[in-house]
């Protein structure tokens, strides 16, 4: 019989600018593995909001899946985001990366105001709803916010994004490399990455640290 704990990870494409961010996203899924966990990666059978070239930082008159190029970091070995079960897995975690503003929820265009996607916001709830433990990476927990009043959360230090945290209900809690934030009552935790001026040693220290506190909520 196999005890090891299996982690949900959510993914927004491929790319920082576009999708997820790709050193986030594999030094989860790494730090899942390394922890003694097992992982399936999920994504929304949508469209990207837009293509972003990476070298120039301007957009491509293009369409891709977030399914599609999630892929490509999971190897091809990806389900769509609609087929989440929670009964199936003890953790939901959610790497950050533009796409997760631009394609998971419209948090990039609209602030306060956004709107989750409906199989995002489903997957998410139905962890709630089970208390089991969520995590979000970078700009992720601005979805938790949306969705869960008062919860307590971090999006690192950048004063323009914790305000429209704070405008939809969230308590914001300034950090830096490594930080985890844990709010017990909804067992969600959170941690900066990238939403700070950092490297890949502190992504995969921030990586590390989430997936440790996820696994002590269980």
């Amino acid at each position: 019989m196999n005890t090891k704990k299996k982690f949900a990870v959510v993914l927004a494409g491929c790319g920082v600018y576009d999708g997820a961010e790709i050193h986030e996203a594999t030094l989860a899924l790494y730090s899942i593995m390394k922890n003694g966990a097992a992982y399936d990666v999920f994504a929304p059978d949508i469209y990207q909001h837009h293509v972003i070239n990476h070298l120039t930082g301007k957009e491509i008159n293009e369409k891709r899946n977030v399914l599609i190029e999630s892929a490509r970091i999971a190897r091809g070995k990806i389900k769509p985001l609609s087929e989440f079960k929670a009964d199936n897995y003890d953790v939901l975690l959610f790497p950050g990366g533009f796409g997760v503003a631009k394609n998971l929820c419209d948090f990039a265009f609209k602030g306060s105001d956004c709107e989750i996607n409906k199989d995002v916001e489903a997957a998410i709830m139905q962890m709630i709803n089970r208390k089991k433990p969520v995590g979000a990476m970078c700009i992720a927990p601005v979805m938790l916010a949306r969705l869960l009043k008062n919860i307590v959360l971090t999006i690192g230090n950048d004063p323009g994004t914790s305000v429209n945290v704070e405008k939809m209900g969230a308590v914001h809690k300034v950090t830096t490399h490594g930080d985890v934030i844990i709010d017990k009552n909804y067992k969600v935790a959170t941690t900066p990455c990238y939403m700070l001026d950092a490297n890949i040693l502190d992504i995969a220290d921030g990586a590390d640290k989430i997936v440790k506190a996820l696994l002590a909520l269980i």
